[in-house]
C-alpha cells in the first residue's frame, strides 16, 4: 500500500506547502468502505480515466476550507461560496495533476474537472462498489485535519 499511496502523500504535502504555506503531517493510511459515512462538510473529487480509472478526493470541515480559501485569495469568507468551491477544487486539481505526472511511467491518465460535494456527512459515489479506497488523514500545524482519499484500478488489458 505504501508504494501505491506515497506519491499522493508527497504531492499533497508539497502542494499545501507551496501554495498556501501550510505544513502537513500525514497520518497512517487506511482502507475505507465505498459506502462509509464521513465527518466532512466539503469534498472535491477528480476522476481518473485512461489506463487506470478511479478518483482522488480531498475532504475537510468548513472552517479549514474557509481558511485555505482566505490564504489563496487573501479575502475573508464566512461560508462556503463560489470562491471556496473554486479554491478547494483547484487544490485537488493541482494534486491530481502532479500525481498524474509522477504516474506517467505506469499509466497514461486523463483527469476530469473537479466536482464539489457539500453538506455535513455527505457520501462520495466511487467508480465501483469494489473500489479499494485508501484514506490518508493529514494534520496541519494549526490543528486542522482533512482526508485525501484515493481509489485507482488498472484498466490495462481489460
Amino acid at each position: 500500500m505504501e508504494k501505491y499511496i506515497q506519491p499522493f502523500i508527497d504531492v499533497c504535502q508539497n502542494v499545501f506547502k507551496q501554495f498556501v504555506g501550510v505544513d502537513l503531517t500525514p497520518g497512517r493510511p487506511f482502507f475505507v468502505e465505498a459506502a462509509a459515512a464521513n465527518e466532512w462538510d466539503i469534498s472535491s473529487v477528480i476522476g481518473l480515466t485512461g489506463e487506470a480509472r478511479g478518483a482522488v478526493v480531498i475532504s475537510m470541515k468548513t472552517p479549514f476550507a474557509l481558511r485555505l480559501t482566505e490564504m489563496l485569495t487573501e479575502a475573508k469568507h464566512s461560508s462556503i461560496d463560489d470562491d471556496v468551491v473554486d479554491a478547494i477544487g483547484e487544490i485537488v486539481n493541482i494534486i491530481a495533476g502532479n500525481v498524474k505526472k509522477n504516474l506517467e511511467e505506469a499509466f497514461r491518465l486523463v483527469i476530469s474537472l473537479p466536482t464539489i460535494i457539500e453538506g455535513q456527512g455527505h457520501q462520495i459515489k466511487w467508480p465501483n462498489a469494489q473500489a479499494r479506497i485508501i484514506c490518508v488523514p493529514f494534520d496541519s500545524a494549526d490543528g486542522d485535519t482533512f482526508c485525501l482519499s484515493v481509489a485507482i484500478e488498472s484498466t490495462k488489458g481489460a
